[in-house]
């Protein structure tokens, strides 16, 4: 495997020792994003054609050892309090203009709200942020299907900024780009539920299978469901994207930058704060 380079074309989640805490460079964030995975197990309760892990390969013990994931994050954090993050490998081989850190996200190889852990491993990094780098974001990239669950719900408290995902407009478009039979009205209605509650960002992958993108109608229906929750609530923004790393299956495309600025305008065009990213 070649060495590690911090770009946003490598976003491996090894990081020297660390069982649980990586780091990436965010093109959606605009900097160094501290990752937290909950799912070293690889498993996951959607399984999206475009996904980047190799689920052929097991993953490792699904139980989340919170201690040291506490020290893993404080480790890394203390790097930066300390001014000499990027002067130790992998991160001095970032770019310049992405030597800052944005945020400390939960994200990984999974829906990270799953794990029974996700309270307690919300709670420790809080703790750690609070404590070592005051400021910066923690965030969720939720696929939204676990918010209606009270432990989540808790766990939300230490959470600043929930990502959420909304890929379709329609039931049929859901099924096929995430490869899941979780109801969508459930995600939706927990997107609506959330929203009303504070600000939400919306991420929304857009890409060809096997060559077929999603139709303008599709386009058309995704706009109505987030006009939908932005009326039940606050959508910060909306973050239109497509594949930027080779993925797991075969037949996935990506969309050019026109394609995605045309299906950003369109959502803009109907009342939402949207970019292309």
């Amino acid at each position: 495997m070649p060495p590690r380079r911090l770009d946003f074309a490598d976003h491996r989640r090894d990081l020297g020792d660390n069982r649980y805490v990586y780091a990436v460079v965010s093109r959606r964030a605009g900097g160094l994003s501290i990752g937290v995975n909950l799912n070293p197990d690889k498993v996951c309760n959607f399984d999206c054609p475009y996904c980047q892990v190799n689920r052929t390969v097991p993953g490792g013990d699904a139980r989340i050892d919170v201690p040291r994931l506490d020290a893993e994050l404080r480790h890394l954090l203390g790097l930066v309090a300390a001014g000499t993050l990027w002067e130790t490998p992998p991160f001095d081989t970032a770019a310049p203009a992405h030597r800052r850190v944005v945020d400390i996200a939960f994200a990984g190889d999974g829906e990270p709200t799953t794990p029974p852990e996700f309270p307690a491993a919300a709670a420790a990094v809080r703790v750690a942020r609070d404590a070592l780098a005051p400021g910066v974001p923690i965030r969720l990239l939720t696929n939204s299907t676990m918010l209606h669950r009270a432990r989540v719900r808790a766990a939300l408290a230490y959470i600043d900024e929930p990502w959420c995902k909304l890929d379709a407009g329609t039931e049929a478009w859901y099924r096929r780009v995430d490869g899941t039979t979780f109801p969508f009205s459930r995600v939706l209605r927990n997107l609506r539920e959330l929203a009303a509650e504070r600000p939400i960002v919306i991420q929304s992958m857009f890409l060809t299978l096997d060559g077929e993108g999603a139709s303008d109608a599709e386009i058309g229906a995704w706009i109505e469901r987030l006009q939908e929750i932005a009326a039940a609530g606050t959508v910060r923004e909306v973050q239109v994207y497509t594949v930027a790393r080779k993925p797991a299956e075969a037949g996935v495309g990506a969309l050019s930058a026109e394609a995605l600025a045309a299906i950003a305008g369109r959502a803009a065009a109907a009342g939402l704060v949207a970019r292309a990213v």
